[in-house]
């Protein structure tokens, strides 16, 4: 997965090429990497809401909906924005699509610590 955009602060935008790494037994991608993706995506969104800090981020909760199949070769785009934030907490949500379907919609809330 590479970052393509995070120009704002609290928003960021990933792809990602689908390959048989990801499988499940079925020949889709497996829940979890898209779950990994998604916490990259808004992750580096909630690190990116605290400007100049240099802080690092835990999930406190993580929730995913999976909407559509994804199969090996679909290229992701994830778009990850903080909808809420301060110095401690940023709420964060993220899409995830295909060039053909929004495959899955995710939230989190991360908690920051101060990076020595």
């Amino acid at each position: 997965m590479v970052c393509i955009d995070k120009e704002r602060p609290g928003r960021t935008v990933w792809r990602m090429r689908v390959d048989e790494r990801f499988e499940n037994p079925g020949g889709l991608m497996q829940g979890g990497f898209l779950a990994a993706f998604v916490d990259s995506s808004m992750g580096a969104a909630a690190v990116t809401w605290v400007g100049d800090r240099k802080v690092l981020v835990a999930n406190a909760e993580l929730k995913i909906s999976f909407l559509a199949a994804v199969r090996t070769g679909d290229e992701l785009v994830c778009e990850a924005q903080v909808v809420s934030g301060g110095s401690r907490v940023a709420f964060v949500e993220a899409s995830v699509n295909t060039r053909k379907a929004l495959v899955a919609r995710a939230s989190s809330t991360y908690l920051f610590r101060e990076r020595n």
